[in-house]
């Protein structure tokens, strides 16, 4: 086994690639479908179950300590993920620029590329899994606290690289070229070819810190164990509510993220803002992104500082309270690229904030025995929190149009304040001693 490898030559790469992968699926695909004809409603519901991996993974994470080594997971997802946008890029549907004009493409056309995006999003859900436990098991505890900072910032990197610099690179060819289609089909191969990049570079680069896991270890005993966790999880104090509280904390913003790129792009006729594809890609992907990375940070230095209960409040508030930048653009569709960047930005900033708060209760919840497993089931809530009011955002949209769906994200800030007011958590935790 190698373990002298130096972990710049590894973790930056690895953290990019565990991001890449998951804004691919997840946010990308919604402007892609956007752009190729596909329906509000469709395109919502179709990308949030997209969200499912994320929620059911800590099924299978158990499988993946005892089958193979992490190392071989990593590089064995990066590899299929690689072939999935190479065999996406060659199976897009072709619809003519009439049939996208309509704007309401059925879903058939899609299937295929449906089936392979929820490949991908099991090899990645399976990615993060493995990702995460090797960084663990290749560093030691001082390392690893050199380095969180490092892979956070290749996380948002991958998160800036592929809702921006892709899709500025998507909409600049569909300009060019005039056939979007041909413009995605580049763009996913493009891809493709960088996670096949990914996954030769840690197949050499990667150190070999594991032995092989102990044969034998038959499935029922971890299915005891799987179960055990599950128990011990439902059985902790006020645990109806911690669910409730991740189900709804962030409620304001699972409504309304499916919805903001197709508001972006739509016509002003339509009730949108009438950007290019590659101006979204800066505003939102680029700018946003920038935002949200800088709100988080803010957020940890609150949270050190004040400590999670008396952050929760101005968190909540401002995770909140920003959505109304979508109902005031819906209302107005300002044509100044300065107003809406800046509301974009607004909100995005308020998000990363009052998400640090959202992390901290997850991370305080799951104290105690079983405390890894109780976090992944934790983020699987997160998902799930995502993942439901998605499947309707996009026919709530339809029917209600822009404005009346973004007052109706606005009256769900009430379920963020609710939560937050019946949240109780050590007033020490997470504050600097």
């Amino acid at each position: 086994m190698t373990k002298n490898k130096n972990p710049w030559l590894w973790v930056p790469t690895l953290y990019f690639a565990e991001g890449l992968p998951y804004f691919l699926v997840n946010n990308i695909s919604v402007i892609m479908f956007k752009n190729m004809g596909m329906s509000n409603g469709d395109l919502a519901l179709y990308t949030s179950l997209l969200y499912l991996p994320w929620v059911i993974k800590p099924l299978w994470s158990p499988f993946v300590d005892v089958l193979k080594t992490k190392r071989w997971w990593i590089v064995t997802m990066q590899v299929l993920m690689a072939a999935a946008f190479c065999l996406l890029a060659f199976t897009l549907p072709r619809p003519s620029a009439q049939q996208i004009a309509g704007g309401n493409i059925g879903v058939s056309p899609f299937i295929v590329t449906l089936v392979i995006f929820y490949v991908t999003a099991l090899a990645s859900a399976t990615h993060d899994i493995a990702a995460d436990g090797y960084y663990m098991i290749a560093l030691d505890n001082h390392t690893q606290s050199v380095f969180v900072g490092i892979r956070s910032t290749f996380y948002r990197i991958a998160s800036v690289f592929g809702q921006g610099v892709l899709v500025v690179i998507a909409g600049l060819l569909e300009r060019k070229t005039g056939n979007v289609p041909l413009a995605w089909t580049i763009t996913i191969a493009f891809s493709a070819a960088l996670l096949g990049g990914l996954a030769l570079w840690h197949a050499f680069q990667a150190p070999k810190v594991e032995a092989a896991p102990e044969k034998g270890r038959p499935a029922a005993e971890i299915f005891r164990e799987l179960g055990r966790s599950f128990v011990t999880f439902f059985k902790k104090k006020q645990v109806w509510f911690a669910m409730v509280f991740m189900l709804l904390y962030r409620l304001p913003e699972a409504f309304s993220v499916k919805m903001l790129n197709p508001f972006l792009l739509d016509s002003t006729a339509k009730g949108g803002l009438g950007l290019s594809t590659e101006m979204v890609g800066i505003v939102y992907g680029t700018v946003g992104v920038i935002a949200l990375t800088l709100g988080g940070i803010l957020g940890g230095l609150a949270a050190g500082r004040w400590g999670l209960r008396k952050s929760l409040w101005p968190m909540a508030l401002s995770l909140a309270l920003p959505c109304s930048v979508y109902l005031f653009m819906a209302i107005t569709q300002p044509a100044q690229i300065w107003v809406i960047t800046l509301c974009v930005a607004l909100d995005q900033f308020g998000y990363g904030f009052g998400f640090t708060a959202y992390m901290l209760y997850m991370m305080y919840f799951s104290e105690g025995e079983y405390k890894t497993s109780h976090y992944a089931l934790c983020t699987a809530f997160m998902a799930l929190s995502m993942m439901l009011p998605g499947l309707v955002a996009g026919h709530l949209q339809e029917s209600l149009g822009y404005t009346g769906f973004f007052w109706m994200v606005m009256i769900c800030c009430l379920a963020t304040v609710f939560v937050t007011f019946f949240a109780k958590v050590d007033p020490s935790y997470g504050k600097k001693n």
